[in-house]
C-alpha cells in the first residue's frame, strides 16, 4: 500500500488535471468558443496556445523541485547546505539552460563537499543532461496552464561517489491563476543503470512549487520587480527493493526575487529553509538552507 504522503500527491495531482474542467464549464458560450479559437491554437495539431505565459518569466524557478518552465538562455548557481547530526554537506549546483522554440535543454554540474565526524571528502558528483517540452496549453478565464514531458540522464563522474547512470523520465504541469498565484508539479521514474548493488533502483520523484507573487507596485522594494513567495513539496517513493512503497518528503520555504536588470541580464536571487516532513527523510538530513542566483540574458 502507497503511503500517506504519496497518496496525497497524487491526490493534488489529479485535481490539477480536473481543474480546467469547471471553469471552463462554467464561463459563457462566446468565451468558450474564445478559450479554443483557432487563431489562438498554434504547434503540432495545435497544442499550444499563444496567450499562454508558459516561459515569460511568470513561474519562480524552484529550489529542490526540477525546473519545467521554458527558459531562452539562462544561468543558474546554487548552494545547497544541510545538517545531520554530526554530517555537514554542500552541494554546488552550476546549471546552463538553453531554449529552442518551446523546448528547453540543460547541462547540470553538481559538486559536493562531506564534512562527516572531522573527515572532509568532496569532488565532482556527476553532469546531468536534460530536455523538456510542453505538449497541451489550455487557457480561460483566469486559468493558463501547461502540460509537458521530459527527461534527464545524470552521468557519473566520481565514482567514489557515484558508479551508475541515472535515467528519469518525466511529466509536468506548470499552471498559472490569476495574477498572483502559481503552481507546478512534476513527476518522475528514476531508475539506475550500471554496477555494483544499486543497479535498476528505482523511485518515483514527484515535487510541487507553490508560488505567490506580489508586484514592485504592492510590495515596493528596492532594486525589486517581483517579490516571490514559494512552498516546495518534494517526495521520492521506492518502486523496488526492500524499501519499496516508503516516501522519503522534504520541504522547503522561502522566495525569490526578480530584480532589476543589469544591461541584457535580469538576476533572480532566491533563498529557502530546507526541512524534512516525515521520519524517513528525516533521517538523512536534519535542517539545510539554499541560496540560489539565477540570471536570465
Amino acid at each position: 500500500m502507497l503511503t500517506d504522503s504519496l497518496q496525497l500527491t497524487w491526490l493534488f495531482f489529479s485535481l490539477l488535471l480536473v481543474s480546467p474542467l469547471p471553469l471552463f464549464a462554467g464561463s459563457e458560450s462566446s468565451s468558450s468558443t474564445s478559450a479554443m479559437s483557432p487563431d489562438n491554437r498554434y504547434g503540432p495539431f495545435g497544442v499550444l496556445d499563444s496567450r499562454s505565459e508558459y516561459g515569460l518569466g511568470v513561474l519562480p524557478e524552484p529550489f529542490l523541485v526540477d525546473d519545467s518552465d521554458l527558459e531562452v538562455n539562462e544561468f543558474r548557481f546554487d548552494v545547497l547546505d544541510t545538517r545531520s547530526r554530526t554530517q555537514h554537506v554542500d552541494l554546488f549546483k552550476t546549471e546552463l539552460e538553453k531554449g529552442f522554440g518551446p523546448a528547453t535543454v540543460e547541462l547540470e554540474l553538481l559538486y559536493e563537499r562531506d564534512v562527516s565526524a572531522g573527515t572532509v571528502s568532496a569532488g565532482v558528483n556527476s553532469i546531468n543532461l536534460g530536455a523538456r517540452v510542453p505538449i497541451y496549453q489550455f487557457v480561460s478565464g483566469i486559468l493558463d496552464t501547461t502540460f509537458g514531458v521530459g527527461a534527464e540522464v545524470a552521468l557519473p563522474v566520481d565514482t567514489s561517489r557515484s558508479r551508475n547512470t541515472e535515467v528519469v523520465p518525466k511529466v509536468f504541469n506548470d499552471s498559472i491563476v490569476g495574477e498572483h498565484f502559481t503552481l507546478q508539479s512534476i513527476f518522475g521514474y528514476s531508475t539506475l543503470f550500471g554496477p555494483g548493488p544499486d543497479r535498476n533502483l528505482q523511485h518515483l520523484e514527484s515535487g510541487f512549487v507553490f508560488g505567490y507573487t506580489f508586484q514592485h507596485d504592492q510590495l515596493p522594494l528596492p532594486g525589486v520587480r517581483q517579490f516571490i513567495a514559494v512552498l516546495e513539496l518534494k517526495g521520492e517513493t521506492a518502486i523496488n527493493r526492500q524499501a519499496a512503497g516508503r516516501t522519503g518528503l522534504l520541504g522547503d520555504i522561502g522566495f525569490r526575487t526578480n530584480l532589476k536588470a543589469i544591461g541584457p541580464a535580469q538576476p533572480r536571487l532566491g533563498f529557502a529553509f530546507v526541512f524534512p516532513i516525515n521520519e524517513l527523510a528525516r533521517h538523512d538530513q536534519h535542517w539545510g538552507t539554499i541560496t540560489s542566483l539565477v540570471f536570465d540574458f
